[in-house]
């Protein structure tokens, strides 16, 4: 039985993935987002983003993360996220370090995979989450919202919190801060709603404002994509592609910066 990992499998945004999960069994996350496909945060385990966790891999790492990628020599990415916000764990570079080690004693068909990181964002504003952060190759940070209205609505954060702008600021700090061979994509899940009380993220306004983040933070990437799988909220659906082009094309004409990558998955 794994401990740590999921898959591979095929990822729409990294190919074939290797999932680590660095927290425990159950989900802990900083948001209880409306469109979550691993469903709902517990209340209970709707943290802060001050909120830490000592979680170090036990020996039996370095053996399962062996054990997998020498039969997967054609594996794209090594992707660390899944089960809530891996950056809760302090001790999520004694994980990138034993997968940095393993990957490197291995021999690949083609290039090595990728040290993946996925994140909400929340956290990015402690400088020494920024700091473990910044080590990893490829950064998939979320930004779903760039007003606090849109972003309560849609991410449903802890109370504690900081405010979208504080958020925005942070990953343009991380930015600045990362390696030059290293790559930062913002993630952008917009959806529609069934439901006419709930005014969900794909609003004109939620959209420029999102532009004016982007063109602050200087992404590498910008991904923007909608659900795939079954929502947390039954009134959240996906949307279609000639609306995802036309958020694309907003974004391109404000950000108005050809080196950054538009993504519509």
């Amino acid at each position: 039985m794994r401990e740590y990992t999921y898959g591979p499998f095929r990822s729409r945004r990294l190919g074939l993935s290797l999932g680590i999960n660095v927290l425990a069994s159950y989900k802990l996350c900083t948001y209880n987002c409306v469109y979550c496909e691993i469903g709902l945060t517990k209340k209970e385990n709707l943290v802060s983003p001050n909120y830490r966790i000592k979680l170090p891999p036990s020996s039996n790492f370095r053996k399962e993360l062996k054990s997998i990628l020498t039969y997967v020599p054609h594996l794209n990415s090594i992707t660390f996220g899944y089960n809530g916000e891996p950056t809760l764990n302090e001790n999520l570079l004694d994980f990138f370090e034993i997968a940095d080690n393993v990957r490197n004693e291995l021999d690949w068909k083609n290039k090595k995979p990728i040290l993946t990181l996925f994140t909400n964002s929340s956290t990015l504003y402690d400088d020494k989450v920024r700091g473990r952060v910044k080590k990893f190759e490829l950064v998939l940070a979320k930004l779903d919202a760039a007003n606090e209205e849109d972003f309560k609505r849609t991410n449903r954060p802890n109370h504690e919190t900081p405010k979208i702008e504080v958020i925005i600021n942070s990953l343009a700090e991380l930015k600045k801060e990362m390696l030059r061979e290293n790559k930062l994509a913002i993630q952008i899940l917009v959806f529609a709603s069934y439901k006419d009380s709930f005014l969900p993220n794909n609003n004109s306004k939620n959209i420029q404002d999102l532009a004016f983040a982007l063109k602050k933070i200087q992404p590498d990437i910008i991904q923007i994509y909608s659900t795939a799988r079954i929502p947390a909220e039954y009134f959240v659906y996906a949307i279609d592609d000639e609306k995802k082009r036309e958020i694309a094309a907003i974004f391109k004409e404000i950000i108005n910066n050809e080196k950054i990558e538009i993504i519509v998955y």
